[in-house]
């Protein structure tokens, strides 16, 4: 069974899921980042400058095989198809509109879901899916 972490009314999703992968950085989880193509490679430039201070170790992996294996260990994977990812990782982020392809092999699976209308509307509809499978949803109302 997944649980899945619901976070939503978000202001600024790139900026949350920055903080979020420095959290599960520095508790030593091995984790993918999906989304659309677009998102990720702005979410990789972000992570490359939101804190000056500290370096969040990730990898933008836009096909398989694209990658040399001694990146295979990097904690963060950002990809369009989780599948792709090495090894075994245990949390799943969404930064996209979509239910994730294959979201099930993950133990957590984290929502980012912005306050723009058609994201609230999405995200509802992922919810909705991620009940029908029986699966435990926390709710976790961001008020930035």
């Amino acid at each position: 069974m997944s649980i899945v972490e619901f976070h939503h009314g978000i202001s600024d999703k790139l900026a949350y899921a920055c903080r979020l992968l420095r959290k599960a950085y520095r508790t030593g989880a091995q984790v993918v980042v999906t989304g659309d193509a677009v998102s990720l490679k702005a979410l990789d430039r972000q992570l490359w400058v939101f804190d000056d201070r500290e370096f969040v170790p990730h990898v933008l992996a836009q096909s398989e095989g694209s990658l040399p294996v001694r990146q295979h260990s990097t904690p963060i994977w950002l990809t369009v198809d989780p599948a792709t990812a090495p090894g075994e990782r245990g949390v799943l982020v969404n930064i996209g509109q979509t239910l994730p392809a294959g979201c099930e092999r993950f133990a957590r699976l984290f929502e980012i879901v912005s306050n723009e209308a058609n994201d609230r509307q999405q995200g509802r509809l992922r919810w909705k899916s991620y009940a029908a499978k029986g699966w435990q949803v926390n709710p976790h109302e961001v008020k930035e």
